[in-house]
């Protein structure tokens, strides 16, 4: 299972692609289109991994099991 600092080896790794999509963009009329383009696409992927990761490592509610007889439930 994924331990909590995966978060921050992610977040390196997007701040690394953000700094070469700065620095390795086409050279031309439209460079700041592409590093704007670039940098949003990695930044958006990063918060939606970032969301659902969060999501699982700490469930706000708990799955309850239906198939445990009366005497023998967790409360």
């Amino acid at each position: 299972m994924a331990k909590g600092y995966s978060v921050f080896v992610g977040l390196a790794i997007v701040a690394a692609l953000c700094v070469a999509a700065w620095f390795f963009s086409p050279k031309g009329e439209n460079q700041t289109t592409w590093r704007s383009s670039l940098i949003l696409a990695f930044v958006s992927c990063y918060l939606m991994w970032f969301i659902t990761f969060m999501a699982q490592l700490h469930p706000l509610i708990e799955p309850r099991r239906t198939t445990v007889r009366d005497g023998f439930q967790h409360e």
